[in-house]
């Protein structure tokens, strides 16, 4: 995880606590569409990712209980909003997701990431 969150860090220009806020949203929307497969591989073999999943769902349970908050807290559209109120813009959310891809395949290979990637409709984007 410390490699992910340098990567990240140096690439967005952000401290570290943001990096791993970011990561962890990121990896949490993954497992939330996702929780079999590649995405569990991933988060199975980044050293503390399955606590920063369950640390990021534990805030966010409850949260976004009307059917409008549901709404505007689902999908990519949720995704960006969580990290753009962490404190990221549009820019830097994408320099994330290819980060993130980009450790995603050193880890998994090519063919699973692009699986992850056609599983989410616009997740594609970011590889």
């Amino acid at each position: 995880m410390d490699e992910l969150i340098a990567r990240v860090s140096a690439s967005l220009g952000v401290d570290a606590e943001l990096a791993k806020t970011a990561i962890g949203h990121v990896l949490a929307f993954l497992h939330k569409e996702l929780p079999e497969g590649p995405v569990a591989e991933f988060i199975e073999k980044v050293p503390g990712a399955r606590d920063l999943v369950d640390a990021v769902a534990d805030k966010s349970d409850g949260a976004g209980a009307s059917l409008l908050g549901g709404l505007l807290n689902s999908g990519l559209m949720g995704l960006a909003g969580k990290l753009n109120a962490a404190g990221l813009d549009m820019g830097q959310i994408q320099k994330l997701g290819h980060e993130i891809f980009a450790y995603a395949e050193t880890l998994l290979g090519k063919e699973k990431v692009q699986q992850i990637a056609n599983s989410v409709p616009g997740l594609s984007q970011f590889l």
